[in-house]
């Protein structure tokens, strides 16, 4: 029942306009933002072969584009989660989903992957981009593997935060707004933190510094185990929110 839910949650996006506009303006953007990279790249090229350590096409362009990238997903998977749950609530089909014979966790799983799948599939399409590079210039896979882990890891706990706001509200907008607000606080929570114990957990909490650390090639336990937490908490924050929604129903 979890992959019925999602193949249909992926068919509703994929024949939505907004969702392929939005797709198409993310990557256009990112396109631009890719060409502006190469061509600097190409113009300090020759400054750069003077150096005795100096960085690769990986860390001046492939590492830029996907920090990029990650603010594109702060921004797109908002719109994309908004109606996910709120749209149901608002045209009442939300409590016929709720009185068939499908758990809780069934229909939350089942719409995430369907909304993560779509997510990805525009990783996917961004990282051609870099790829591309591989036929003049040699790349450096670890890093390039590290950074689509994290910007895959970004996506699912983008993803997990606005499937749960838009089943707090009927209003598509509302849940789009809150998405936002709840991911730039996680996005800047570490900035002016001071120093010691305060500044660390702040740290900690911050969702862009651990995909830092994989842009540098570093795939540490501890920041693939934060994404994942924190996609869970909101996945089962979803499911009871959905089971307290069928007992008052």
């Amino acid at each position: 029942m979890i992959g019925v839910i999602a193949t249909h949650e992926l068919r509703r996006l994929f024949l939505s306009p907004l969702a392929w506009t939005l797709l198409a303006v993310n990557e256009a953007l990112l396109a631009w933002v890719f060409i502006i990279l190469v061509n600097d790249f190409q113009n300090t090229r020759g400054r750069l072969a003077a150096l005795e350590h100096a960085p690769g096409v990986t860390d001046l362009v492939v590492a830029p584009l996907f920090r990029v990238a990650a603010w594109g997903l702060l921004l797109l998977t908002p719109l994309l989660t908004m109606r996910l749950f709120s749209e149901e609530q608002r045209t009442g089909t939300l409590d016929l989903l709720l009185s068939a014979p499908v758990s809780a966790t069934q229909i939350v799983l089942g719409k995430y992957l369907g909304v993560l799948v779509f997510l990805l599939s525009a990783v996917a399409l961004m990282a051609l981009m870099p790829l591309a590079l591989m036929a003049g210039a040699a790349l450096d896979g670890g890093k390039l593997l590290a950074g689509l882990l994290g910007l895959g890891l970004l996506a699912a706990s983008c993803a997990a935060a606005g499937l749960y706001l838009s089943s707090l509200t009927a209003q598509p907008m509302v849940a789009a707004t809150a998405t936002f607000g709840l991911l730039l606080a996680f996005w800047i929570v570490d900035l002016g933190a001071g120093q010691g114990a305060g500044n660390a957990l702040f740290g900690y909490l911050s969702l862009p510094r651990h995909n830092d650390a994989l842009l540098l090639g570093l795939a540490r336990s501890e920041d693939v185990a934060y994404y994942l937490l924190f996609s869970v908490a909101f996945l089962g924050l979803t499911i009871r929110r959905l089971d307290n929604l069928r007992l008052r129903g």
